[in-house]
Parts: C-alpha cells; sequence; structure tokens
C-alpha cells in the first residue's frame, strides 16, 4: 500500500488513546443508538446521508459481540486480526477481505499497534449499480451480494476473500479507500464503479472464495458451478457426479436447492452467454460458434437463442 495512505490509516485515534490510557471498553455512544441493544446503528456511523464510508479498526481492545444494520467489508491493511462470527473463528492476515452482511454476529479480539484493518461500512442500496456490473450467471459473490440486500437471514452471513497476491483486487481497494478518506468530484459514481470492478475482479479469482458454513451442498454446488463455467462446450452432470463419486440424482437435488436452478438451464445459460460475446466481439460464422460452445444442431442452437433473447444470432449480432 502507499505508505502516506498507511501512515494516515495507522495515526491513533481519539478513541484508541483513550484506551491506552485506561479505558476498559468501547465508547458505545460511538456505535449504538440503543443502550440495550448490541446492533452497531448505521445512524451512528453514517454522516450525512452517506451511503458508505470507512474507518480504521479500533485496535487494543476487545469488540464485544454485536451485529450491524448495515454491510461490513474489513480490509487486512497489514498485520492481523481475529474475529469470531456467528461462533467461528476467523483469523484474517495482510491482504484478507471479510464481507458481513446484516445478519452476522461478530466480535474481535484486540489488534496490536501495527494491525491496521479498514473497517468498509455501507449501505444495501449502495450496490445498486455494482450489482448490474457483476455477470447474470450463478456464482458464489452474486449470491452472498444477494443476500445482503435482503432482511432474510441465512446460513451464509460471511465470506472471506484472500487478495494478498491478487495484485488487480490489491489495487482497486486502494483506490476505494483513497476516493473515501478524499474530497475528490464525482466521488460517489467513482466508488460505485469501482467496487463493481471490485467485484468483477473476485469473481475471476473466485476460487480464493470461502462462504460460511461450507456445508457438502455449498461446496459441491461451488465446484459445478466452476465446472460449467469453464467446461461448458462438453459438460454434463453425469461426468461432474463420476468425478466427484456422487450419485446423479442426489446432484440435481442439491443444485436445484441451492440454485434454484438445474443443471441443464445452468450449462444452458453458460453457453448462450459465451454466444452473446462471440457474436458482439469475433467475426467467427455462427456454425462456428454455435459448435465453439456445444452445440452441434445448429437448428436447435437457432431455436434456444430466439426463445431466450427474442432475436436470431444474426439479429443480435447486427444491433450490437
Amino acid at each position: 500500500m502507499n505508505e502516506l495512505l498507511l501512515a494516515k490509516l495507522s495515526e491513533i485515534t481519539e478513541e484508541e488513546r483513550e484506551i491506552l490510557n485506561g479505558k476498559k471498553d468501547v465508547n458505545r455512544s460511538l456505535y449504538y443508538s440503543d443502550s440495550k441493544k448490541d446492533e452497531i446503528d448505521s445512524s451512528r456511523v453514517l454522516k450525512n446521508g452517506k451511503l458508505i464510508d470507512i474507518r480504521p479498526h479500533t485496535r487494543f481492545i476487545h469488540f464485544p459481540r454485536h451485529t450491524h444494520n448495515y454491510v461490513e467489508f474489513v480490509y487486512m491493511v497489514s498485520g492481523k486480526t481475529t474475529h469470531i462470527i456467528d461462533g467461528e473463528e476467523i483469523t484474517l492476515n495482510e491482504g484478507d477481505l471479510l464481507f458481513l452482511n446484516q445478519h452476522a454476529v461478530q466480535e474481535i479480539m484486540p489488534a496490536g499497534k501495527d494491525d491496521i484493518a479498514v473497517n468498509f461500512m455501507i449501505l444495501p442500496q449502495f450496490f445498486d449499480e455494482a450489482f448490474k456490473m457483476i455477470s447474470t450467471g450463478e456464482n458464489p459473490l452474486r449470491d452472498f451480494i444477494i443476500s445482503c440486500l435482503t432482511s432474510r437471514d441465512t446460513e451464509s452471513n460471511y465470506l472471506y476473500f484472500n487478495a494478498h497476491d491478487i495484485i488487480p483486487v490489491q489495487n482497486l481497494l486502494e483506490n476505494l479507500i483513497w476516493n473515501l478518506l478524499e474530497d475528490e468530484p464525482n466521488k460517489r459514481s467513482m466508488n460505485q464503479i469501482t467496487m463493481g470492478l471490485l467485484f468483477m475482479s473476485m469473481i475471476n479469482h473466485s476460487d480464493q472464495i470461502v462462504i460460511s458454513d461450507s456445508s457438502y451442498d455449498q461446496s459441491v454446488t461451488m465446484e459445478l458451478l466452476r465446472y460449467i463455467d469453464t467446461m461448458y462446450k462438453t459438460a454434463s452432470l453425469t461426468e461432474f457426479a463420476s468425478q466427484h463419486h456422487a450419485d446423479v440424482y442426489t446432484l440435481s437435488r442439491i443444485i436445484k436447492k441451492q440454485t434454484g436452478s438445474t443443471f441443464s438451464r445452468l450449462l444452458e445459460t453458460r453457453r448462450l452467454e459465451q454466444a452473446c460475446f462471440l457474436l458482439k466481439n469475433t467475426d467467427l460464422t455462427i456454425e462456428d460458434i454455435a459448435e465453439n460452445i456445444g452445440y452441434e444442431n445448429l437448428s436447435f442452437f437457432y431455436r434456444l437463442f430466439r426463445r431466450t433473447y427474442g432475436s436470431t444470432p444474426r439479429e443480435y449480432r447486427r444491433n450490437e
């Protein structure tokens, strides 16, 4: 990270100075609106109608169990911190990114002087533009963001991402932090677009994503979605089941439960997305495109494309 930015984030805050001078508990007035509830209130941490803001994580003290009525990202700039999320202990190391939806119960162990983390505090409506930038295909990050936009508690209240060696993600996070610290023109639009680019970069490295409560059903579904994404031309449920020593019927049930869709529909969606990309960005013939994505029957491809997009592949290419 840029040295000037790191120095700014490392400064001892007034709250931390009080802790170093002997204060034993966090200053509840900074976070809570109700003295009897352990829910950090967005009205306390997001001022003047802001949809997103940041603050360095408070060091030197144990932060007791709490929830948030907003979405929180924690980015570990340097050092490490230990969090207990829904009863599960998570240690963030330098470069790690932790996403918490509004339903997660969080507790944080004391951090040292060189353990620098940045908390992003975000209202759900901030994600409107960023969400539009994510592919409509199934992926674990998109599903998690949907959980952030709903009031329903889920089995997956946090998402962990190791970004230490992923330069584009690091750069986007640094840009986002800089934009939020400085009073730049077009600040809101820049932040929303940067968040969208961050999500897109994370999807490109979805193998680094860990979702809470990674049960067998969730794990095998993530594996299957990655399989479809890369092997769409020849993918088959029978082959995937054989590779994972699983029963086809059981897999079909899990897929439907986890995604709301069938294997055939997920595969069809991925193939057609690739067809659209090739129609817009290459001069390949429609026959070659159909074969490239796994359809040997050209008439079937035409019918499927028209049913999905309301036009023929040729019309789609001409109108783009």
